[in-house]
């Protein structure tokens, strides 16, 4: 845990619109800028109601992007983002449409390609296109941050991408967007929200200036995301959902996630489950192993999501497990398709996910990973 005085650098976008009915002010921005040619990247779904961001000139829409996107999926992005010749880059989606806008701003027109500037700072300089980021789910919080995320289909691993340069130039939050999200989809994404900011509260690297959104993130799922569950109409809870995900995605870029999300990623990208589903599955196991390594912050999460105080790792693991499964979450591998053999190797490849592992405030052995993964079957 870092003290007070620990440096720190924490970056947010340029401009950040933020409320019910907010979605038409980026056409009204990008008007003011003087883009003209607009790429628009998303899923099939938000592809059918890109006229709700106002946007005028010549607007292109590249509307296939799937979850859990592999670098095929970029390379197609990349060639429309070409053909474009776009000014404005505009992500509209999920984190996986904003993740791909992100590294389409940055990888068209450079003689750069993916390999190069895959961990940390390896991006030359900003791209010819502006950045617009406008989610439609309460979960990634990828519109505030400067990481990217693409799946390689031989290693079956999650390339990270971070850079300054990914940074949007503009966020666009609108909780409307989110009205027609189902309450499964409402319930697991709002648990990856709420995830991103446990694990930023409880690192190894965790900083009192982003305890701050961590905390108040979590006490907003807390809060909301039952009531969104319940009725997705419900603009109220929507919006503290939408602001959850935005707490998550600063907490992302200066603390970034640990020993959960490490363990979520080999359930995505081998066998396709939805990340914030994977996410919700591991939270409540996570946090009970991590207890022994931060009791007063593990407390201050079950304190900041209501639930029953408990200093035991069983009455830790069983508040947090029933507030997911309270939620209609599927809690067990076996229901996801998920085969038993297969565990070992998943085993294998969260161990290798050092940049988040050595995150986590408890060494998770590769053994502790295996153990987690066979209760959760």
């Amino acid at each position: 845990m870092n003290r007070l005085d620990t440096p720190i650098s924490m970056v947010r976008p340029g401009q950040i619109e933020f409320g019910v009915g907010t979605a038409s002010r980026l056409g009204a921005w990008a008007q003011a800028k003087g883009y003209r040619r607009i790429l628009v990247i998303s899923d099939a779904f938000n592809a059918t109601r890109t006229d709700v961001l106002g946007l005028v000139g010549n607007v292109v829409v590249f509307g296939d992007i799937k979850a859990e996107p592999d670098t095929g999926d970029l390379d197609r992005v990349l060639q429309a983002a070409k053909s474009a010749e776009a000014d404005l880059i505009v992500g509209f989606g999920g984190g996986s449409a904003m993740d791909l806008a992100k590294l389409a701003t940055v990888l068209v027109g450079s003689s750069q390609a993916l390999a190069d500037v895959v961990g940390a700072g390896k991006v030359a300089g900003p791209g010819p296109a502006a950045l617009a980021q406008v989610p439609t789910t309460s979960g990634t919080g990828s519109e505030a941050g400067i990481r990217a995320l693409v799946t390689d289909p031989a290693t079956q691993a999650k390339m990270a991408v971070e850079s300054i340069h990914m940074l949007a130039d503009i966020a666009v939050i609108d909780p409307s967007l989110t009205f027609s999200v189902p309450p499964q989809v409402t319930a697991a994404t709002g648990v990856d929200a709420m995830a991103h900011c446990v694990e930023a509260f409880t690192s190894r690297k965790s900083h009192p200036a982003v305890d701050l959104y961590a905390l108040e993130g979590i006490r907003l799922v807390g809060r909301f995301l039952a009531r969104a569950v319940a009725d997705g109409s419900d603009a109220e809870a929507r919006a503290g959902l939408s602001l959850a995900s935005l707490y998550g995605g600063y907490c992302l870029g200066p603390v970034n996630t640990a020993g959960g999300h490490a363990l979520a990623y080999p359930l995505g990208t081998r066998w396709h489950v939805p990340h914030g589903a994977a996410n919700a599955l591991i939270f409540p196991h996570v946090l009970a192993f991590n207890q022994p390594a931060v009791p007063e912050k593990t407390a201050a999460v079950l304190e900041a999501l209501n639930l029953k105080p408990s200093d035991d790792i069983f009455g830790i693991f069983g508040a947090t497990h029933g507030f997911c499964a309270g939620l209609g979450i599927e809690m067990k591998l076996s229901a996801l398709g998920v085969p038993k053999a297969d565990l070992p190797t998943m085993a294998d490849d969260a161990f290798a996910i050092r940049r988040l592992l050595d995150n986590n405030p408890r060494e998770l052995a590769r053994d502790d990973i295996l153990k987690i993964y066979e209760t959760a079957f």
